[in-house]
C-alpha cells in the first residue's frame, strides 16, 4: 500500500460524515468513524466488509514510515503515538496499538485553526487562567474531551497578549501556534526529546514564561513540574481523571506515603487551577462541553494539605466560589439544561450528584411554568388513623 493510497482511503473516510472526529481500523470490522461521539462503518470502493490483520498492519506499517524508533515503541510496549499530514486536507494524531497479536490503528483528527477562548465558547474562567504568571494549571478529563483545545486556547490568548517564551512539550504538536506577541518553540516527542520529565528538566534551561507539558505521564515530569512551579514558571498540562478531588489524589498516589506531606505543601503553593472536562450530547446532535472548575483561595490550600473531610470538600467550595469563576459540573449541566442545550435525561445521566441535578432542573421547570413530577390528583386520607365501626 502506498502513502496515495493511504491519503486517498483517509480522505474518503472524512468526506463521507460531518464533524468526523476519529478514524478507526479495527481486525474484523469494517473502516469507521467517529462523528458526534458514535462509530460509523463506511463505505469505500473497493469494499472492506472486515478489515483483516495482514491490511491492519500494512496501514500501521505505511503510517510508521520505517522510523525505527516508533516500530521498536510498538514491539517493546504494545503500542506508539505519532502525527500524520493528510495534505491541504487535514492533520491526526495517531495511535497504533496491539490487540490479540494484531494490530488497531485509531487517528484522531486535529484541527488546523487554533482555538481561542471565544471561539469555543469556554466559561470567563480561562481568561484568568491565562493572566496567571506562575504555578501549575491543570485540564483534566477523559481520552478524547478537548483537553488539549481547551489549553491550546488558553494559551492563544497569551500569544496575542503577552510578549513572552512558550515552550510546548507535545505527543504530537496538535495546534500549530503561529508567533503573535509571544514566541512559540513547540517540541514534539520522540522528534525534538525523548521522555516528557526529559522534555521538561531540558525547558528550564530554555528560558521560557510558559511550559505546556502534554501529559503528566509519571512522578518524574510531576517533580519536575513543581520545580518549574516553584521557579516562577507557569506550567499547563493534562491528567486523565474524573474531577478535582480525583486528580489531587492521582498526583499523591504516584509518591511514597512519607514523601505525601511534602507533596501536599508543594501542591498547596503551586496549583493555580484545576479544570475538569466531559463532553455531553447535545439537543439536535453533536457535543457540548461540561466543566468543573477549582481555583486557589486558602480554603483549597487547607484541604489540599490537610484532606477532604465531611464538612470540608472541593465540591462545597467550587458551590461558593461561582462568583470567583469556580463551577461544579452539576451547576454547569444545570445551566446547559436551562439553555435547552441538553436533554433532562442527559443532565441526570451525566450529574455527579444526581440529587443536586435534580433539584435545579425541578427549580427551572417550576420557573417556566412546566410540572415537576408525574404524580396528580393527591388527597388528604381523611379517614387515615380512625377507628371503623364495632361489629
Amino acid at each position: 500500500m502506498r502513502k496515495q493510497e493511504i491519503d486517498h482511503i483517509l480522505t474518503k473516510m472524512i468526506d463521507a460524515r460531518k464533524d468526523v472526529s476519529d478514524l478507526n481500523f479495527t481486525v474484523g470490522k469494517p473502516m469507521q468513524v467517529e462523528s458526534s461521539g458514535e462509530l460509523i462503518a463506511i463505505d469505500i470502493n473497493p469494499k472492506f466488509e472486515e478489515l483483516t490483520p495482514f491490511q491492519t498492519e500494512i496501514m500501521a506499517l505505511n503510517l510508521i514510515n520505517q522510523d525505527h524508533r516508533l516500530t521498536e515503541t510498538l514491539l517493546r510496549e504494545g503500542s506508539c503515538d505519532l502525527s500524520y499530514t493528510l495534505p491541504g486536507k487535514a492533520r491526526f494524531r495517531v495511535n497504533i496499538f496491539s490487540r490479540s497479536g494484531n494490530y488497531s490503528i485509531v487517528l484522531r483528527r486535529l484541527e488546523t485553526k487554533v482555538p481561542t477562548i471565544d471561539g469555543m465558547n469556554l466559561p470567563e474562567a480561562f481568561y484568568k487562567i491565562a493572566e496567571e504568571r506562575n504555578g501549575i494549571v491543570l485540564v483534566t478529563g477523559a481520552t478524547g474531551t478537548g483537553k488539549s483545545t481547551s489549553l491550546a486556547a488558553m494559551l492563544e490568548n497569551i500569544n496575542e497578549s503577552k510578549s513572552v517564551h512558550i515552550v510546548t512539550l507535545e505527543d504530537p504538536v496538535e495546534y500549530q501556534h503561529p508567533h503573535k506577541k509571544s514566541t512559540f518553540n513547540q517540541r514534539e516527542l520522540g522528534i525534538d526529546f525523548d521522555t516528557f520529565a526529559n522534555g521538561l528538566r531540558a525547558a528550564l534551561r530554555q528560558a521560557p514564561k510558559v511550559i505546556l507539558v502534554g501529559e503528566m505521564r509519571d512522578r518524574d515530569t510531576i517533580e519536575i513540574a513543581l520545580s518549574a512551579a516553584e521557579t516562577g514558571h507557569l506550567v499547563a498540562s493534562t491528567l486523565h481523571t474524573i474531577d478535582a478531588g480525583a486528580t489531587i489524589n492521582r498526583i499523591l498516589g504516584m509518591f511514597a506515603k512519607e514523601e505525601e506531606n511534602q507533596i501536599r505543601i508543594r501542591l498547596a503553593d503551586t496549583i493555580r487551577w484545576i479544570v475538569c472536562q466531559r463532553l455531553l450530547p447535545k439537543v439536535g446532535g453533536g457535543r457540548v462541553a461540561s466543566f468543573e472548575i477549582l481555583g486557589m483561595n486558602l480554603r483549597v490550600k487547607d484541604i489540599i494539605l490537610n484532606g477532604e473531610t465531611e464538612e470540608k470538600t472541593f465540591y462545597d467550595i467550587m458551590q461558593a466560589g461561582r462568583p470567583f469563576g469556580m463551577t461544579t459540573f452539576d451547576d454547569y449541566i444545570i445551566d446547559l439544561y436551562g439553555q435547552g442545550i441538553i436533554t433532562e435525561e442527559t443532565a441526570v445521566s451525566y450529574a455527579s450528584r444526581k440529587g443536586v441535578v435534580g433539584r435545579g432542573i425541578d427549580s427551572i421547570k417550576s420557573s417556566r411554568g412546566e410540572k415537576t413530577t408525574d404524580i396528580e390528583k393527591l388527597e388528604i386520607d381523611r379517614s387515615y388513623g380512625k377507628k371503623g365501626p364495632k361489629r
